[in-house]
């Protein structure tokens, strides 16, 4: 069976403190028509508070998968979208949720698996959560009384994703089988590899000299998650980190 655009939406809930959020927040989706709930770090979870404001939604529940931090949240996805109330210090692209649902929509239907995400109720999602998003979205709510409820900013987004839909055809995403993997955009579990292996390399030839390597990362995350490299793209990037390494050590040897 072809699979449509809405099989390719998660939506991933960071740090939720309140365990009925969980439940509103999968019936939000599910009367929108999806049902893939991703719980990263739940205070509580299972529940029964979940399940009473679920209100039915027993079958996304059910199937939540529950991960213990935001890499994992994001494994197998390759577009993510995260949601904030506030302008936050990172500095990646910001959208409404109208510009939002389009880009996913057609991240979506190239074939893609497309995250949402959103944080904390008190906090929201933390900069270096929002840093591996590829844009924020930002509810345009009024200044002097900005934060939404959790489940309603999950209700906003999947209305919005659902509404644009329906406007089009709801036409069948392109299989995995249809793709070449390597010239799709790497997941987040492959980019994370790579950012990792960088900051290990920056470490290694010495590159920051009194500079703040949190600032360089930040800028280089921004970099190359508007590139969206594809999988050998990366294996070509590790391979330069490889012989940058190699070549500290040797520097290193020279020098004792």
């Amino acid at each position: 069976m072809a699979s449509t655009p809405y099989d390719h939406f998660r939506f991933v809930l960071v740090r939720t403190s309140h365990s009925g959020n969980i439940g509103s927040a999968a019936r939000a989706i599910r009367t929108m028509g999806f049902d893939r709930l991703t719980l990263v770090a739940p205070n509580r979870f299972p529940d029964p508070e979940a399940t009473a404001l679920a209100a039915g939604a027993d079958d996304v529940l059910g199937e939540a998968v529950v991960v213990d931090d935001l890499v994992g949240g994001l494994a197998g996805t390759t577009f993510a979208l995260g949601l904030s109330a506030r302008r936050r210090g990172v500095n990646i692209p910001e959208l409404d949720p109208r510009e939002g649902a389009a880009q996913a929509i057609a991240a979506a239907r190239r074939g893609e698996q497309v995250a949402l995400v959103f944080g904390n109720e008190r906090t929201g999602l933390e900069n270096d959560e929002l840093s591996r998003c590829h844009a924020m979205v930002r509810i345009p709510s009024v200044d002097d009384f900005s934060s939404l409820n959790l489940s309603q900013a999950v209700q906003v987004v999947a209305y919005e994703i659902r509404t644009a839909l329906l406007a089009g055809e709801v036409a069948p995403a392109v299989g995995a089988g249809d793709v070449d993997p390597d010239e799709v955009p790497a997941d987040a579990e492959q980019v994370e590899r790579f950012f990792t292996h960088l900051g290990e390399t920056l470490d290694d030839i010495e590159f920051h000299k009194g500079r703040s390597p949190v600032t360089i990362m930040l800028k280089l995350r921004k970099l190359f998650l508007r590139a969206r490299p594809e999988l050998r793209e990366l294996r070509i990037l590790h391979g330069i980190l490889a012989d940058a390494q190699r070549m500290a050590q040797l520097a290193h040897k020279d020098r004792d």
